[in-house]
């Protein structure tokens, strides 16, 4: 009769939560409760605001960097970097569409994994570098 009444749990926590579940669109992790758990990082189901604002902008600079980019390029310049150049290379005009995909899978990448470590300081660095490659391609067309 005891074998009846003892239980055996599982212990949930054994596995870490993964990146992409159900709860990643109706789960309520907002951010972690333990300090050990903050320290390790990991996945969350709800995101920031401030973080959101800081996504978007870096795929707003970038389709901006990419159409300032064929704007110089119309002007008689040339691509100094020399992946975007393969890709212009490539696609033509519709380069921008290449490059939008691949700064917005990363940028996913970046949500997804922004509760570890050096993920806002990666989020951060690819805005600052957005501005400033936006700021020195404007200088060109007005130079």
């Amino acid at each position: 009769m005891s074998q009846f009444n003892s239980r055996i749990f599982r212990d949930r926590r054994k596995k870490p939560t993964p990146a992409l579940s159900r709860f990643t669109l109706w789960g309520r992790r907002r951010r972690f409760r333990r300090k050990i758990d903050q320290q390790k990082g990991g996945y969350v189901d709800h995101y920031s605001a401030l973080l959101f604002c800081f996504l978007i902008s870096a795929v707003v600079l970038n389709i901006l960097d990419a159409f300032i980019t064929i704007m110089i390029l119309d002007l008689g310049g040339w691509e100094v970097n020399p992946i975007v150049r393969s890709g212009i290379e490539l696609y033509g005009d519709k380069f921008w569409i290449w490059k939008f995909v691949i700064v917005s899978a990363c940028v996913i990448f970046l949500c997804l994994h922004s509760k570890f470590r050096r993920a806002k300081l990666i989020i951060v660095s690819l805005n600052i570098y957005y501005i400033l490659v936006v700021f020195f391609n404007v200088l060109q067309i007005i130079y």
